[in-house]
């Protein structure tokens, strides 16, 4: 993509009274090869909850750029807004192991614990799974007595920890009340 097109995506990005125009184009831009963490930071701090949740989806493809990206992850966690806060916590799972220094872990945990929205609860469970640090065994065993859709997110979360607390879980899990929590445990176990 010529310099010029990408200046031109940045400019959206940061100033296109549209939010649909600044989402599109700062998807435009993680297709670059290096694109542009300034841009990225812009669109987390956006006014729209539509562009932030954008740049919490897309921040993976922004680590490479420059910025701190997995702190702003971790600032997009705790949005106001749960299709954002859902966002930054798919997120920080697809970072790994560059958003564990910051504190990706406890605060993956905080919310998977207490988190008003279901959904926010079970991307962090998710989250937490895909970073597979022993700091996060403790929510993702909670978890496995949330809702169901959560049980089973916590069920395959338990595939990255090992111990007999993790056996005693996917065990009572295979008893689980929902037949997709049951499957789930029962192929870990098998």
């Amino acid at each position: 993509m010529p310099r010029g097109t990408a200046q031109a995506l940045e400019r959206l990005v940061a100033a296109d009274p549209d939010a649909r125009v600044r989402g599109a184009a700062l998807g435009a831009l993680a297709r670059l090869p290096d694109p542009p963490a300034g841009s990225w930071m812009a669109a987390a701090g956006d006014p729209a909850p539509s562009v932030r949740r954008r740049a919490a989806e897309l921040a993976p493809a922004f680590v490479a750029g420059g910025a701190d990206v997995a702190e702003g992850v971790l600032g997009l966690l705790a949005d106001g807004d749960p299709g954002v806060a859902e966002g930054a916590a798919w997120a920080l799972g697809e970072l790994g192991e560059r958003a564990v220094p910051g504190g990706a872990v406890v605060r993956l945990a905080a919310v998977g614990r207490a988190h008003s929205d279901p959904l926010v609860r079970e991307a962090a469970v998710a989250a937490l799974g895909a970073l597979g640090d022993p700091g996060g065994l403790e929510t993702v065993l909670a978890a496995c007595r949330d809702k169901p859709a959560i049980r089973r997110r916590a069920v395959l979360a338990l595939a990255a920890f090992e111990g007999p607390e993790v056996d005693d879980a996917l065990r009572a899990a295979s008893e689980d009340r929902d037949w997709q929590t049951r499957q789930a445990a029962e192929d870990l176990l098998g």
